[in-house]
């Protein structure tokens, strides 16, 4: 009958093992996995390392560490685990697999880089278990979420979703700004808000359904109007701008000061019964300027108190507006840079369009001038912050 140690050298002999040093010195080239437990890991942990402790790695490797042909070093504390679990990656197909001989216990020893990780915590763990079951998330993502600052324009119809949908996420700072009160017409839409809140300021409103939903999420409110004085010194910091407003002069003051401090806004906006979202990414892709550059007469352009919403409709593109956010903050797929993604409610129906960067667009062409933060109140008749 074979002992551990029979095992154990058994696995030793259908795989490779390597120094520490060698790793260390060819990080760019090595994957490396950790596959201690995971209250190991929060003591400390080789930088970017995939952690995958030993008794889930069968089941869950191939979702972390889809690509087979990729090198990958594993280490364990001593070196003993990480051999029984470069002999299972074999066996699952990976083609270049070492052990890293004495762990990371040797890899302290020999002065090599290492860190106390960011970890979650039990709470956090159950709350965003479906994100971490994604391997394009993970826990490396879902602190990165944590760790993250979006700012919303307006707790209305858009900001609303988006909000909601951003707090359960776990982004970690959420900014809201709006200086209007609720209103029970706001009701059929406008969902952070209740009857109970009646004249309530939409900031404190929201805040307390956001706090509630998910106590990681931190809320800062600014009750008070956006401005030229003040858009630059609130949007500071910030990771990603979230446009829930529904008027012109303050879609491009939010243009310009977003470009200034290279900061991306996810759009959205409604219209009766139609909604389109896009993201603009400062020299990435267009700016608002780039698709609209001249705003069309008011009389042309109602807002949703003066021509109506289908209350549904602004959690629609809302919600977008969350995906998109949350795709710019782990850079995940294709975000709608570029592209402008109109639905309509009556037909079902969504249709992208190519939005391209304007060569001669004032404020990102490639002869425009240095950008001039200053009101736009005489292009048309503002709006209230928030659909």
């Amino acid at each position: 009958m074979a002992t551990p140690r029979d095992l154990l050298n058994a696995a030793k002999a259908e795989i490779r093992e390597i120094d520490p040093n060698d790793v260390a010195a060819r990080l760019d080239y090595y994957t490396l996995l950790d596959v201690r437990e995971p209250d190991e890991y929060e003591q400390g942990a080789v930088p970017d390392a995939v952690h995958v402790a030993r008794g889930n790695l069968e089941f869950s490797v191939e979702g972390r560490l889809p690509d087979k042909n990729a090198p990958i070093a594993i280490y364990c504390a001593g070196g003993v685990r990480s051999a029984f679990a470069a002999k299972t990656l074999q066996d699952l197909g990976y083609s270049d697999v070492v052990s890293i001989v004495g762990g990371f216990n040797k890899w302290k020893d020999e002065g090599l880089p290492w860190a106390t990780p960011l970890t979650m915590n039990a709470d956090q763990r159950i709350r965003y278990h479906r994100h971490l079951l994604l391997p394009e998330v993970g826990e490396k993502g879902q602190m990165r979420l944590l760790d993250s600052k979006v700012l919303l324009l307006g707790a209305g119809g858009l900001g609303s979703p988006a909000a909601l949908y951003l707090a359960a996420a776990g982004v970690g700072t959420l900014g809201i700004i709006d200086m209007d009160v609720v209103d029970s017409s706001n009701l059929q839409r406008q969902i952070l808000h209740n009857l109970d809140r009646v004249g309530m300021r939409k900031v404190e409103s929201a805040k307390l359904t956001l706090t509630a939903m998910n106590p990681d999420v931190k809320v800062i409110t600014y009750d008070t109007r956006l401005g030229a004085d003040n858009i630059l010194d609130i949007i500071d910091g910030y990771d990603v701008i979230v446009d829930g407003t529904d008027n012109f002069p303050t879609r491009y003051l939010v243009n310009d000061a977003a470009l200034l401090k290279n900061i991306p806004v996810v759009h959205g906006s409604i219209f009766r019964f139609e909604g389109q979202a896009t993201v603009f990414n400062p020299y990435v892709g267009p700016c608002y300027r780039c698709m609209i550059p001249e705003p069309p007469p008011p009389e042309l352009a109602p807002s949703c108190a003066e021509a109506g919403v289908l209350g549904v409709l602004p959690g629609i593109i809302g919600s977008i507006q969350a995906i998109e956010t949350i795709k710019l903050l782990l850079e995940l797929g294709d975000p709608l840079v570029g592209r402008l993604l109109t639905y309509d409610a009556l037909e079902q129906s969504f249709r992208t369009f190519k939005v391209r960067r304007d060569p001669s667009c004032p404020a990102c062409g490639v002869d425009a001038g240095p950008i001039v933060i200053a009101e736009y109140d005489d292009l048309c008749m503002p709006h209230p912050v928030g659909v």
